[in-house]
């Protein structure tokens, strides 16, 4: 491809973004439905020790995806871009589609959680080996001063991943009834997947490999141990660890703070209707999704290093007040009642006794309150629905999308930023690894390390209970951002990979 020609360069955006899209939307599934998984798969005798374990199963997906970087980048690097990401798109498949077949823990006891971690985790190794051959990918497609702006598509994939996600979750419970959803509609989003990598498959199937690799292959230049090469050698291994500490460690965290645990927050701490929040999140990334591409494009034009440091910064300085916002705007104690009526009901099956108190406020809002009570056990659990009304909904969604825009200007530049880095021969090795531990680990763990401080001040009795898992983001985005600023330069890389 010549330095200015786009010739083909939408066929290949299409078919990596799609493929791509759909793994996100494989691996995020889990996520969206972790309220209700962990009700599924998980002993229900303890909701909130249920809810937690759901997320550390969510968060080992991510664990492993850096050994999934190691083992598919180095096939990348040794047999070629198109192959490799082919064979994860199956895999992601395959495991996804498997997770919504597995019978529930009623069913089956701890062989459930056992199958969901081992299918996890085979979804974590595929995601490790997919991003890094669709970023390569399209960067040696990619004409020359125009690489961020074309890798800011592979940008997308993720947030539209997730945003599929809760379309076909909303779409699945609007068209069954809650019974049915509960009982067996959850399934339906993961067994949606297999038809969608079906297609994927044989988009890629007909895809040309990349040109730089092809021609590295004729050349016989390609790495013949793309490991040692990429952490055996102490310069390269140098702009690894400055890739992961310096930028992809406080992106990955900004990443899941402004859209996975800003639904988990609405859902379990300030106790908002699941569909609610699906929809309000959905419109919020629908509203930022384009801003990926407008700072890939502004990347070319005035380097990456301070749009990504700019991003870090913005979350560091105001996380904390929005989420105050987020919190105090549906607050229950700030609300007037104008309406309350009781409700009674007994499940004989689990020798429960319902208590359901409905509050109707003022401006619309209304709450379910839901008293529990065991014939085993002497205290009562208390579950919270709340329905918010429009003016609160669209202020919430504002407050998200703000969180979006931090998330577009640390991920929109970073794919073209991580190919520059790094030379064409152990490319796909050398990116992998810092984007997967950056955002696997650092990333990936945030939901539940969050969640778990969060529960730990309410139970101690803290009143701003509620900010406390914003330290953890906040901590390693300020490592990141300092680090960043001080050892990555601007120079301009946007020439010949």
């Amino acid at each position: 491809m010549s330095n200015t020609s786009t010739k083909g360069i939408w066929k290949v955006i299409s078919a990596s973004s799609m493929g791509t899209m759909i793994e996100w939307y494989d691996f995020y599934i889990f996520g969206s439905l972790a309220v209700v998984i962990s009700t599924k798969f998980f002993p229900s005798d303890n909701p909130t020790a249920s809810f937690l374990a759901t997320l550390a199963t969510f968060a080992a997906g991510f664990v492993v995806r850096p050994f999934g970087a190691l083992f598919f980048g180095r096939l990348g690097d040794l047999i070629g871009r198109k192959y490799t990401f082919m064979a994860t798109l199956l895999l992601m498949g395959c495991s996804t589609f498997l997770i919504g077949c597995i019978p529930s823990y009623d069913t089956i006891g701890f062989l459930a959680p056992v199958l969901v971690l081992i299918l996890r985790l085979l979804q974590g190794l595929a995601l490790g080996g997919e991003y890094g051959g669709a970023a390569t990918y399209v960067a040696e497609h990619a004409p020359v001063g125009q690489r961020g702006y074309w890798t800011s598509w592979i940008q997308t994939t993720a947030t539209v991943g997730l945003f599929i996600s809760l379309m076909v979750i909303l779409i699945t419970k609007n068209s069954l009834s809650a019974e049915s959803f509960d009982s067996w509609g959850w399934r339906v989003p993961f067994w949606v997947s297999i038809v969608m990598v079906g297609v994927s498959y044989l988009i890629r199937k007909n895809m040309d490999e990349s040109p730089v690799f092809a021609k590295a292959k004729k050349e016989g230049s390609i790495s013949v141990n793309p490991l040692k090469e990429s952490f055996g050698n102490r310069y390269n291994l140098k702009f690894v660890l400055l890739a992961l500490f310096g930028a992809t460690m406080g992106q990955g965290v900004v990443w899941y703070t402004g859209q996975f645990y800003a639904m988990s927050f609405m859902k379990t701490v300030m106790s908002i209707d699941s569909s609610q929040v699906d929809g309000l999140l959905g419109i919020a990334l629908l509203l930022g999704t384009p801003f990926f591409i407008v700072f890939g494009w502004l990347s070319d034009k005035i380097g990456r290093k301070y749009i990504m440091m700019g991003g870090m910064l913005l979350a560091i300085l105001l996380y904390r007040p929005i989420y105050k916002q987020m919190y105090e705007t549906v607050n229950l104690d700030n609300k007037v009642i104008s309406n309350t009526y009781t409700t009674e009901a007994d499940n004989n099956d689990k020798k429960e006794h319902y208590v359901i108190i409905n509050n109707e406020y003022s401006d619309g809002t209304t709450a379910a309150i839901k008293q529990i009570s065991h014939a085993e056990k002497i205290n009562p659990e208390r579950q919270t629905t709340i329905t918010i009304n429009s003016q609160d909904k669209w202020s919430l969604i504002f407050l998200v999308f703000v969180q979006v825009l931090f998330v577009t200007m640390v991920y929109g530049p970073i794919a073209a930023f991580l190919v520059e880095m790094f030379p064409a021969k152990i490319r796909y090795t050398s990116m992998s690894l810092p984007y997967h531990v950056g955002n696997g680990i650092f990333g990936g763990l945030l939901p539940a390390i969050s969640t778990y401080f969060v529960t730990h001040s309410k139970e101690v009795g803290k009143s701003d209970f509620y900010l406390d898992g914003l330290w953890y983001p906040i901590i390693i985005a300020s490592i990141c951002f300092v680090i960043g600023m001080i050892y990555i330069d601007n120079k301009d890389k946007n020439t010949h990979i």
